[in-house]
């Protein structure tokens, strides 16, 4: 059983989407909101992201969303460092502001500003460390920010009950097939 899911994917430029309107955002959302209700049905309690722009604030979202009608679940930001946002735009900004201010648990794992990539690698062993299993959005044909969740993730496998979950493309695609049917 899962009580602690990690999620992560994707940074919303490696999906080549720049902004928030983007018709593929809500796909994504709803992808990610079927998978996790199913969680909550078998046990989930916490959804840890680290705050990275793209699927983990798109998860945020839906967490927060879902939470009306799920009390007991809850969202923790484990960020990888202090003030991880200070480059972002201001849209961005106020995007992760918004998730911060509604989370149930807010932390930064080193408890300082940005020095150097070690504090990223830091992060994703932490937060792997302390969840059950990883959801991830994730084409083996496009490497990129997931895989160092993946390769901690991978490792932790071995010799132990923790379980990675993919959203791959496809799945992602087919929700937006099965909406257009509709029409």
């Amino acid at each position: 059983m899962v009580k602690i899911l990690a999620v992560t994917g994707y940074k919303s430029h490696e999906l080549g989407i720049f902004d928030e309107k983007h018709v593929g955002i809500k796909y994504i959302k709803n992808v990610l909101e079927k998978r996790i209700i199913s969680f909550i049905e078998d046990g989930l309690e916490w959804v840890i992201i680290s705050g990275q722009l793209g699927v983990e604030l798109w998860c945020a979202e839906v967490v927060l969303g879902l939470k009306k009608q799920y009390p007991q679940l809850r969202l923790a930001v484990l960020t990888p460092f202090y003030n991880q946002e200070s480059n972002w735009n201001e849209l961005r900004k106020e995007q992760y502001g918004r998730v911060l201010q509604q989370a149930d648990y807010v932390d930064s794992i080193t408890k300082r500003d940005y020095e150097n990539p070690s504090q990223l690698k830091l992060k994703n062993q932490f937060i792997v460390e302390k969840s059950d299993g990883l959801l991830v959005i994730y084409d083996d044909d496009k490497p990129g920010s997931p895989s160092y969740y993946l390769s901690y993730a991978k490792q932790r496998c071995e010799g132990s009950n923790y379980q990675i979950f993919y959203i791959f493309p496809d799945e992602i695609e087919q929700a937006y097939q099965d909406e257009i049917s509709h029409w």
